[in-house]
Parts: structure tokens; C-alpha cells; sequence
């Protein structure tokens, strides 16, 4: 079928819709930035994502409409998707798994101007999967990469596995995560950081921070390796680790048998007041494209000692300390002479806020976005005579 695509002067507000997986925080905070200021700029939006990701995020209270999807892939699923895509003039997917599911749904879908619907992508994280799945997941890495008209991609290191997976276009598009907002304890007049300190069991110590679900691939495991290498240390600095998931109990019991100086706080909805309580921020992760919890700490003017994984220097530059993934004795040392040296601490957080103050705003972020979209629904301009 020839695409004939509605004259100009008749074509209607762009009309798009945004799929979101499992959605982790990054994504999902992207999701819910990206559909307000759409929503501001005339286009129309539809959030295809889970129940739950409405409840924590509030698509609808940004303007959009809001379609809840089981994250499973199967058929009533897809029917439901693929009826919220009918009427689109583009489709944005989140993530790996989002991104299959809109590709089928919209197999043999026209849009409303007569065109195949142009699917775009972010790639916000990679799968860290091993073993027999692993050339599954690389299959669908290619099928996801080759079915998108565009493959945004967070760092430069998903631009480039996208396009070695087969992308046709795969672009750079770090993406701005919005000002965090202050948590219920911010409503609290009394409430400070010695208050937050003194809850944790940290007034007289140091107090180090680490946000992120509880899943190996969050380096939890050599964060407490590094943790034993502070024991010794008087005071002894306390480790909060806030985030709940599967390796929860795993890592409970390490901490019970080898007395680590570690707290689980499990979920926690005030991540900006544990950050102004911290001294330090660790960030162990095996990968990372654009941390969350690192650029808030960046923001916030908290040092940040990290993995040198992924995106992360690309993210962070020289305004955080870097260590090799792996090595708990390099970690160890890195936080303890930082915790011994208060004006690196100083400099540090002066040039993380001078370099969060240089990334991508969320303005900066949705017109990038847009002007792909508009790239991709503009109707083809005639060919001008020799």
C-alpha cells in the first residue's frame, strides 16, 4: 500500500503513544516527564504501561491517557495494545521488552495518515542475563533494534550494541530525569538531616548511602565485601542500603553472620533527605547507563563513589570517584579516604553540582524527542526540478 499522507493544511496534533515494560524508576520518571511536556506542547499522548507504574508515576495527572497493561506477553495483552496504537501516528517504546511488544503489535498496522506507524525506542538499561537466556535476550535486542525507526539510546554504549544489533538509526538521547520531589518527611517542619541520622543509628558516625533494588547486578554483594574493610574503623561508618527485591534475605543474612555495620531500609519514599543526611553515596552496580540514584547524588552535592561501568563516566565526568567493577578492596579504600579527607568531599560536591547543572534539562529532553518524532511523521517533501 503507497503511503499518501494527509495534505498540510489538514493534518491533525500529532498524536503518540508511549509503552512502558516492567519500567524501572529511570524509565518510568522519563515516561511521566516526557508525556507532560508533550502534553504541553499539543501533542497527544497515551501511556500503555502496568497498574502500578500509573499509581507511582500519575500519566494521567500529566495530561495523558492512561491504558493499563499487564506486562505478560500474551494475546489479550496484545489486543489491548495494539487497539491503543490504531489511531497513533507514532509509538515510543521503553526498554527491551516494551519495545518487542509494540513491534508486534503493530505489525500491518496503517496509521490515521495512511503510513505505517513509525516505531521509536529508548534504550534506557541492558539485560543482564546469562547462560542459555542470554541468546534469547540477543535475539530480541535485534529484533527490537531492526524493527525501530529510531534506537535512542541513554549512552553511548547502547548506541553502539544497538547498532550491532542491526539498528537502522540509533541516536544518542540522554535522557533528564526530573527534580526529585521531597518525600513525606519533607512535611515535616522538624524533620532534618541529624533527625534522619539519628534514626538510622548514625549521629556520631559516618553515614554512607546506596539506593537500588536488591538484585545481584547491583553490586550489593561486593558492597559488602567492601564493608568488612570498615569494622576496624572508629567511629565505624554505617552502610544504608534503601531498595527492596529478591536478594533481600541473602543479603540480610551475610550482614546478621559477619556483623557488617549494613542496614536494610527496604522501599523508601524519602531518597532526598537519606541523601542530605549522607556523607558519601556508593553506587556498586555491574552496569549503569544513567543512574538515578547518581545523578540525584550529583544534584544534591553529596560525593559519589561508583563502579566505572557503562555510561557512568560518560555521566559523572571527573565530579565522582571511579573504581573496576569487582574489586571490593579498591571500593573500600576509595570510601575510606574519602571519609578522611573532608575538602575532597568539598571539591567533590562542588563539581558534581557544576556538572549536573551542564546535563540535559527536561525541556532539552522532550524537544530532542519531538524533533524526532516531527522527523519521522513529516509528509515527504516533492522533489525540486532540475
Amino acid at each position: 500500500m503507497t503511503c499518501t499522507p494527509t495534505p498540510p493544511h489538514r493534518l491533525p496534533p500529532l498524536r503518540t503513544v508511549q509503552v512502558l515494560g516492567h519500567g524501572g524508576a529511570g524509565s518510568a520518571a522519563h515516561v511521566r516527564s516526557l508525556a507532560e511536556g508533550l502534553v504541553a506542547r499539543g501533542i497527544g499522548v497515551t501511556v500503555c504501561a502496568p497498574p502500578q507504574a500509573e499509581e507511582a508515576y500519575g500519566f494521567a495527572g500529566a495530561g495523558a491517557r492512561f491504558v493499563p497493561l499487564d506486562p505478560r506477553l500474551d494475546p489479550p495483552g496484545m489486543a489491548v495494545l495494539r487497539a491503543a496504537c490504531w489511531d497513533a501516528d507514532l509509538v515510543h517504546a521503553h526498554g527491551l521488552r516494551a519495545g518487542l511488544r509494540a513491534s508486534m503489535a503493530l505489525r500491518g498496522l496503517r496509521g490515521p495518515r495512511g503510513c505505517r506507524v513509525p516505531l521509536v525506542t529508548t534504550w534506557h538499561t541492558k539485560a543482564h542475563i546469562e547462560g542459555a537466556r542470554a541468546g534469547m535476550v540477543h535475539l530480541m535486542e535485534r529484533r527490537v533494534a531492526r524493527a525501530a525507526a529510531v534506537v535512542l539510546g541513554a549512552c553511548s554504549d547502547l548506541v553502539d550494541r544497538a547498532r550491532e544489533r542491526g539498528a537502522k538509526d540509533a541516536r544518542l538521547a540522554p535522557v533528564a530525569i526530573p527534580h526529585p520531589r521531597p518525600g513525606p518527611a519533607a512535611a515535616d517542619p522538624d524533620r532534618s538531616p541529624d533527625k534522619e541520622r539519628a534514626e538510622l543509628g548514625a549521629m556520631d558516625r559516618p553515614l554512607l548511602l546506596a539506593v537500588g533494588r536488591l538484585d545481584p547486578s547491583q553490586g550489593h554483594d561486593l558492597l559488602l565485601d567492601a564493608a568488612r574493610a570498615w569494622c576496624g574503623l572508629d567511629p565505624q561508618p554505617l552502610l544504608a542500603i534503601a531498595g527492596e527485591g529478591g536478594h533481600r534475605a541473602a543479603l540480610q543474612r551475610r550482614i546478621d553472620s559477619e556483623r557488617l555495620p549494613v542496614r536494610l531500609l527496604g522501599r523508601r519514599d524519602d531518597v532526598p533527605e537519606l541523601l542530605a543526611a549522607a556523607d558519601v553515596v556508593v553506587l556498586p552496580s555491574r552496569w549503569e547507563a544513567r543512574s538515578l540514584i547518581a545523578q540525584e547524588a550529583l544534584r544534591a552535592g553529596v560525593p559519589l563513589v561508583a563502579t566505572d561501568t557503562g555510561g557512568t563516566r560518560e555521566l559523572v565526568g571527573r565530579a565522582a570517584e571511579l573504581v573496576r567493577y569487582g574489586d571490593s578492596t579498591a571500593l573500600a579504600r576509595t570510601v575510606v579516604d574519602l571519609l578522611s579527607d573532608p575538602l575532597r568531599r568539598e571539591a567533590l560536591a562542588a563539581a558534581g553540582r557544576a556538572r549536573a547543572a551542564g546535563w540535559p534539562s527536561e525541556n532539552d529532553t522532550v524537544a530532542q524527542v519531538l524533533s524526532v518524532y516531527d522527523e519521522l511523521t513529516q509528509p515527504p517533501q516533492p522533489a525540486r526540478p532540475a
